[in-house]
């Protein structure tokens, strides 16, 4: 469908005021200072500002539209999944941890790659499975998302909303239509690529990307008809460009950073983060060593990229992927030797990113209140109420809006 509605406003600028006017009683007001200055903010990225908090200070001050605002993780899980330190079913911390949190909802991977002797359909299936059953074993806490109005009833009974997702195109690039099959188990979020190539496409590690296949195509146009959010994070540069100008509605990077803050495999370009924000997208800014040169990222890392991200993409069209788990992680004992045990599995299997010899985690936001403190420091260096708001959960929100049927 293209065309413009009466006034002349673009068709997804249309669908973006529709969607923000009827979920307007489940995202709340921030204030109406928020309100009337809806982009303003005082300081340049990386500048301290008179009243700019720490990250320390942050945490201690919190955010005062936390506890009212949609909080939406666009790349998480409730444990950790990058350095796995606990299994299902979920111990009583864990749950504490969820339920403290102040998370509406998150994007889930529920992909699992092949083992021996099960193919990646049937480790994801069972994946999904697993997933359902701790949804059913404690239904004071989680709520599996299908419509999207599942994520303000999830905000208003106090729950955690699981958005199922696929970070890899692989349990399904063999048989298009199990699309369709996870659909209807709760599938919402697809990822046609990780880091390498299949049949789809080419991932963010590969040398030369030579963008999506004509299956890659088909796919893509399979989940638009299903309703299922395009997600190209770990996809290679002319991949990702490929699936922004095939699906024919928005589509995301749910977990990402911007290579003009810090050049990495896995970020985007700015002529690519514009691209997805003209057509209605969200980037998600991850929580990851992939934000800075050397070492163990900072939250200042982190805003730095979110505020690039706000410049070159607008208000609407940025939010958090943290690609962590809400319980914090644990680097005491034998994380080390655990740490490096994984990433050598990883680097032997060429899935590896450059910089993953570090944690994988921002220290300062090793916290399951992270998604507080990083509006907070935001509203320490003068973003408003109502953009805080935006990047909270509001644009994934309207983003899912648009999408998913």
């Amino acid at each position: 469908m293209t065309g413009r509605p009466a006034g002349g406003m673009e068709r997804r600028d249309f669908l973006r005021l529709a969607a923000t006017t009827a979920m307007a009683p489940v995202l709340g007001a921030c204030g109406a200072e928020g309100d009337a200055a809806a982009s303003g903010r005082s300081g340049a990225a990386g500048d301290a500002g008179a009243g700019e908090l720490t990250a320390e200070a942050a945490r201690a001050a919190g955010w005062a539209g936390y506890d009212e605002a949609v909080v939406i993780d666009a790349l998480a899980g409730p444990i950790q999944f990058n350095i796995p330190q606990e299994a299902l079913p979920l111990r009583a911390e864990a749950l504490d941890a969820v339920r403290e949190s102040g998370i509406t909802a998150l994007n889930l991977t529920v992909n699992a790659r092949p083992e021996e002797g099960a193919t990646a359909l049937e480790t994801t299936t069972a994946k999904m499975a697993a997933w359902r059953d701790e949804v059913d074993a404690h239904p004071e806490t989680f709520l599996l998302v299908r419509p999207v109005g599942a994520i303000g009833g999830a905000k208003s009974a106090g729950r955690l909303g699981l958005v199922f997702g696929l970070q890899d195109g692989v349990p399904f690039e063999d048989d298009l239509e199990r699309l369709a099959d996870f659909h209807a188990a709760g599938l919402r979020i697809v990822q046609p690529t990780y880091n390498v190539r299949n049949r789809l496409g080419s991932g963010s590690l590969v040398s030369e990307d030579e963008g999506l296949t004509e299956l890659g195509r088909w796919a893509v146009a399979r989940m638009d008809e299903l309703g299922i959010l395009l997600d190209l994070s770990h996809c290679g540069p002319r991949t990702t460009v490929d699936g922004l100008r095939a699906s024919a509605g928005p589509a995301s990077i749910t977990h990402s950073g911007c290579n003009a803050v810090y050049r990495h495999p896995r970020s985007k370009d700015d002529e690519t983060l514009r691209l997805m924000a003209d057509r209605g997208g969200v980037l998600g800014v991850y929580l990851m060593p992939f934000l800075n040169p050397a070492g163990a990222p900072t939250a200042a890392d982190v805003i730095r990229h979110v505020e690039h991200a706000l410049n070159v993409c607008g208000e609407d069209h940025v939010g958090i992927g943290s690609d962590q788990g809400i319980v914090p992680l644990d680097v005491s004992g034998d994380f080390p030797t655990r740490f490096e045990a994984v990433s050598r599995q990883r680097a032997a299997a060429g899935i590896a990113a450059p910089r993953e010899d570090t944690v994988p985690y921002v220290p300062e936001l090793n916290h399951h209140r992270r998604l507080e403190t990083i509006p907070a420091m935001m509203a320490s260096r003068g973003h408003s109420s109502a953009v805080i708001d935006k990047v909270l959960g509001a644009n994934l929100l309207r983003l899912f809006s648009e999408v998913w049927t």
